[in-house]
């Protein structure tokens, strides 16, 4: 059942919401389903096809209740039909439900947490402990993100054509936000949310099932399947290990290998359709160059800085221009690069910038200069992991 949950979930949910034009029908509709399922599969055994199973239990109990209560007249309707796809080239009705849940009218706070709820099949219990709010807190965050849905007539649909491109970059960044959140935890007692980076990894694979013929979209996945790749090495015994320290042995050589099998599509962009390559797309590259480097010494960081010029291009960050003076620190050394440190008010309580500037005053031999800039670091880092790397950084410049 777990897997049947895992799996099946977001295309008997989106299903379900095409015939019962109401998100909260549709998840009743869709719970009631699992629960029957796991009555009639524990005497029945588990049919060959759970998803077919569970949609067709979900989607008939939806028309009852619409029947019943005549919805469709009572409510403002919430989707639109399904001939409203573009080109027809999209059948899937998960596409319709990641759209809707990552539309621009909703805050983005709402989008992630629609989307871990409705495509995820996250508890509300569960998104709220991720993302360290109360559990009505996010409940409410949920249901006033829906009741948007409703009241301003959201269409149930994936976006025509000359929308494609805007409204895919949105998606993908949830997508992102949602692994990023698990990659380094906000808070707690580990380094990462393993549930989360595995729902956000799982989210990409959906979009690059879904959407085959968009780069951008593989651009992400390779991010992911890269940055993923590390974690086996990330912590040991308990404490942070930076990349240059890292047991590259403990990569996991599979992610690598599909991640740099996406790289050059995302890469290949399409000059005929005014297309350029995107963000994603670069920082799979960037994420590229580290996975082929078999020892920290052979990073090629000048291509990991030219990579960076192109992604300040392409992005103007400040995060993305601290990553840059990191590469530089490689190519021109510590000083050229402490010079470049950006002075950004966001990056006020970046703990990121503190601590980048703290290790290369370190390098530099400046020792009592980075114990100040470790400890200014530490007071911006919730992280126990990486705090408890900061106080032995602080530690050892004593």
């Amino acid at each position: 059942m777990a897997e049947a949950h895992s799996d099946e979930w977001a295309s008997v949910l989106a299903a379900t919401a095409r015939v019962a034009a109401d998100l909260d029908l549709a998840e009743d509709c869709v719970q009631d389903a699992y629960a029957k399922a796991l009555v009639h599969w524990r005497e029945q055994g588990v049919p060959r096809k759970p998803g077919a199973w569970l949609t067709t239990v979900a989607t008939r109990r939806a028309l009852e209740l619409r029947r019943r209560a005549d919805v469709a007249r009572r409510k403002l309707p919430l989707l639109v039909p399904v001939e409203d796809v573009p080109d027809g080239t999209f059948p899937d009705d998960r596409l319709r439900l990641v759209f809707t849940c990552c539309h621009p009218a909703l805050a983005q706070e709402a989008q992630v947490a629609l989307t871990l709820r409705l495509v995820c099949g996250l508890s509300s219990a569960e998104i709220a402990k991720a993302f360290l709010v109360k559990e009505a807190t996010m409940q409410a965050r949920i249901t006033r993100a829906k009741q948007k849905i409703s009241r301003s007539g959201i269409p149930y649909r994936i976006p025509r054509t000359p929308e494609l491109p805007e409204r895919i970059e949105a998606v993908l960044d949830v997508v992102h936000l949602v692994y990023t959140a698990g990659h380094t935890a906000a808070d707690g007692d580990e380094l990462t949310r393993p549930d989360l980076a595995r729902r956000g990894i799982d989210l990409a694979r959906m979009m690059r099932m879904l959407l085959p013929d968009s780069a951008e979209t593989a651009g992400l996945l390779a991010l992911l399947l890269l940055t993923q790749a590390r974690e086996g090495a990330r912590v040991e015994g308990g404490r942070l290990v930076l990349m240059e320290d890292q047991n590259r042995s403990r990569w996991d050589r599979g992610l690598i290998a599909e991640g740099l099998e996406l790289v050059p599509e995302a890469l290949a962009a399409r000059p005929e359709a005014g297309a350029t390559v995107g963000r994603f797309a670069v920082m799979a590259a960037i994420a590229a160059v580290h996975a082929e480097a078999t020892r920290w010494e052979d990073t090629d960081w000048g291509e990991i800085l030219e990579l960076y010029d192109v992604l300040l291009e392409r992005w103007p960050s400040p995060v993305v221009a601290l990553n840059r003076v990191v590469a530089l620190s490689y190519v021109a050394g510590p000083a050229a690069a402490l010079d470049q440190l950006p002075d950004d008010p966001a990056l006020t309580t970046y703990p990121y910038l503190a601590s980048t500037r703290a290790e290369l005053l370190r390098r530099l031999g400046r020792t009592n200069e980075a114990r100040v800039a470790y400890e200014e670091a530490l007071a911006f880092t919730s992280n126990p992991v990486e705090a408890q790397f900061l106080h032995r950084r602080i530690d050892t410049s004593t």
